[in-house]
């Protein structure tokens, strides 16, 4: 059903793909930005990086199963991060790939940006991911 493709004649991602192709067909998912936000929308770990990337995995986890898939599913990611040096972000991608989600591996873009919607977030991650036969329709 997923076809994920590294491109022999490129660089080599670090996990991730350079693509993911889905059979026509299949139902696919775009999620919103998962946020450091809790239930109550209380920011998650501020100053911490690595804490609300680990929140953003959480929440990302939740809008997959409302949509009844899981992060085996996800075909691309967008990993936004409030921060110019490499560091940070590979420590946010530590947690990216910790998660599980690079196991596929899926296609991702690590960015570093000036800042995101909320007052102290640091970490939004998008995803796209196919919904499997049997999830809500």
């Amino acid at each position: 059903m997923i076809q994920r493709v590294t491109v022999p004649s490129l660089f080599p991602p670090p996990a991730c793909s350079h693509a993911s192709v889905v059979e026509a067909g299949t139902r696919l998912a775009f999620l919103a930005g998962a946020v450091p936000l809790d239930p109550a929308g209380e920011l998650v770990g501020p100053g911490d990086p690595v804490r609300q990337a680990e929140q953003v995995i959480a929440n990302l986890k939740e809008q997959l199963a409302a949509v009844g898939s899981d992060l085996a599913h996800v075909l691309a990611t967008d990993v936004h991060v409030v921060s110019s040096e490499p560091a940070v972000l590979s420590a946010v991608w530590s947690v990216v790939e910790a998660s599980g989600l690079s196991t596929g591996p899926h296609s991702s873009t690590l960015i570093g940006v000036a800042c995101l919607g909320y007052t102290g977030q640091l970490v939004e991650i998008t995803a796209t991911a196919v919904v499997p036969d049997g999830g809500p329709a």
